[in-house]
């Protein structure tokens, strides 16, 4: 996921009545709400940010770039792992406690990431970091629903996920171009730098609240049974996967396109477009959430399309990224949004499998993209993400009645 999430259900109190009768405009804790995206965008772009540094990361590990790429792999095997573990482990937690131990943990494995010098202890780091993003992703969305007013919950939502966007669109052609210039260990102490600053605003701005009481705990297979929770399970894998594929990979491609110098601005070129996105899906999804997911389907194959038709690099990259980070960047917050409303009263438990998968399609994803490299060379990735979108594609159409409805309840 780096995406990944819980949403979970939240029921809030009607906001007290004014003194005339009249309800007091209703707002959203803004800085309690950025303080969940930076942790987003910290949990995001620790999982990403070995794609654009995968030349560099490799010679100093003295291991292939395929290899190098399982960085990403192992951190999204560790989120995949533990995130419904945890999740049910951790129900009775306050929510501020677990979500301080889960910045904590980023803290230690992105140090850890930055000093070594030996690819297992490496791993060992990546895979630690992974069990934090778990642990992270069992609470952040439903903390963030949490803190707002009923009405504005998914504005909430739409909030704190802007940090999946933000760090692939700024977080990591900043972390390239840091990496390029001064080495890409730096880039990964400047994410514990980072780390702390967040610690001490989170301990400042955001409001505790309980976890779940015994007997809350999300039950995963009664979920599954529910109408619309596996179309959306099926796109959140396939979806994920494809964008992987080639996301992880990204600085080899460009390498292939002899573009390898430019991988911070096609990444930029990304990230704007993303940013973009999730504005018009926090503006937009409400009313349209079926018809969002739709154009961001499309757009990505139309990227993915473009690249595969490419012989060598230039402007049509950049147009490509672009297509690329318009379909992506609001993709999180509509699959989060479609298996909320499709799990009713199993929402948490949904929303702990969408987590899980979302990683096992970023585990795979790394997998599938170094097995493609050595076999058929990074040309064989957009061909790839094209194939894997049709199946997305058909189910998002076919799920007309449950997953992605038409009418979105309460739209």
């Amino acid at each position: 996921m780096s995406a990944s999430p819980e949403t979970a259900a939240a029921s809030g109190a009607a906001p007290p009545a004014g003194r005339e009768g009249t309800e007091p405009p209703q707002r959203l804790p803004m800085l309690a709400l950025l303080a969940l995206a930076t942790a987003v965008f910290i949990t995001s772009l620790t999982e990403t940010l070995p794609a654009g540094l995968l030349p560099d990361m490799s010679h100093d590990l003295r291991v292939s770039e395929s290899a190098t790429g399982q960085t990403v792999t192992i951190y999204a095997i560790g989120t995949a792992l533990t995130a419904i573990p945890l999740t049910a482990a951790t129900a009775g937690w306050r929510r501020k406690r677990l979500l301080l131990t889960a910045v904590a943990g980023f803290a230690a494995a992105n140090t850890v990431t930055a000093v070594s010098s030996v690819y297992g202890l490496t791993m060992v780091a990546r895979f630690l970091a992974g069990v934090a993003a778990g642990l992270a992703w069992a609470l952040l969305a439903g903390y963030a629903r949490r803190l707002a007013p009923v009405p504005l919950q998914g504005r909430a939502i739409a909030v704190a996920m802007a940090g999946i966007p933000v760090a692939l669109s700024l977080g990591v052609p900043a972390g390239t171009f840091l990496g390029q210039a001064v080495g890409w260990r730096v880039a990964f102490l400047a994410m514990t730098a980072l780390t702390a600053v967040l610690l001490l605003w989170i301990t400042a701005a955001v409001p505790d609240h309980p976890g779940r009481q015994r007997g809350g705990r999300p039950r995963m297979l009664r979920a599954l049974g529910v109408p619309g929770v596996r179309p959306v399970l099926f796109v959140t894998l396939v979806f994920v996967l494809a964008h992987t594929v080639l996301y992880a990979y990204i600085a080899t491609f460009l390498d292939g396109l002899d573009m390898g110098g430019q991988t911070d601005l096609v990444l930029l070129a990304f990230g704007v477009t993303s940013l973009l996105s999730i504005w018009i899906v926090g503006a937009q999804i409400q009313h349209r959430l079926r018809s969002l997911t739709i154009a961001s389907t499309l757009l990505v194959a139309a990227a993915a399309a473009l690249l595969a038709a490419l012989s060598d690099g230039g402007a049509p990259v950049y147009v490509a990224a672009a297509l690329w980070g318009l379909g992506w960047g609001g993709l999180p917050t509509l699959l989060q949004t479609a298996v909320g409303d499709a799990g009713g009263e199993q929402a948490d438990a949904a929303q702990a499998m969408l987590v899980t998968l979302w990683n096992v399609a970023m585990a795979g994803g790394g997998v599938l993209g170094g097995v493609l490299l050595d076999a058929a060379g990074s040309a064989s990735f957009p061909w790839t993400v094209l194939l894997l979108l049709l199946p997305v594609l058909a189910v998002v159409l076919a799920a007309r009645g449950h997953g992605f409805p038409a009418r979105r309840p309460g739209g």
